[in-house]
């Protein structure tokens, strides 16, 4: 065994150097605090964070969706304005553009009148033998093109007969 060779464990006294390491890490070993640790309260913390998001997304989808309930009853109204009359803050219903046309001889044609110009539309009111009511105009934002239909009335499932009178709602812009 020469000078540089470590001793084994339990073997013989310590050094006066090892001594004092030895010890001194064992009082550093006993003086730390051990963490505290607040089970309850991290839990009670959590469970607040999570209903207050949870309120918070249910508070925002029923704005967002009594916003969007009260735009298309606003949108579909029989006045003859021509000033915008709604902002539509979705996009336009397919179903609120189809108009379903009871033909004579017992068959429902549905004709799709979504994003198509006034004049189109007046095009297939003639076709269907059917009358142009009032054309109102609605603030669509960026779900369609200016002077385009986002809405006729009455729409799929109602269906209309020759003589109908057909209510237009266009894109304002």
């Amino acid at each position: 065994m020469n000078a540089h060779d470590g001793r084994p464990f339990g073997c013989g006294d310590h050094t006066q150097f090892e001594q004092e390491l030895v010890n001194a890490m064992n009082d550093f070993a006993n003086s730390a605090d051990a963490p505290g640790f607040d089970a309850s309260g991290i839990a009670r913390r959590s469970r607040r964070k999570r209903a207050t998001f949870i309120a918070g997304i249910s508070a925002a989808l029923i704005v967002a969706g009594g916003g969007t309930a009260l735009a298309s009853i606003t949108g579909s109204s029989d006045s003859a304005q021509s000033s915008p009359a709604a902002t539509i803050t979705a996009a336009p219903d397919k179903d609120a553009a189809t108009l379903l046309y009871a033909h004579p001889q017992g068959l429902t044609i549905p004709i799709e009148l979504l994003g198509r110009s006034l004049d189109d539309v007046k095009g297939q009111i003639a076709k269907t033998q059917t009358e142009l009511g009032t054309v109102n105009k609605a603030d669509c934002g960026t779900y369609g093109k200016p002077g385009t239909v986002i809405q006729v009335d009455p729409h799929s499932p109602k269906t209309v007969a020759k003589g109908d009178t057909v209510n237009v709602t266009l894109c304002a812009g």
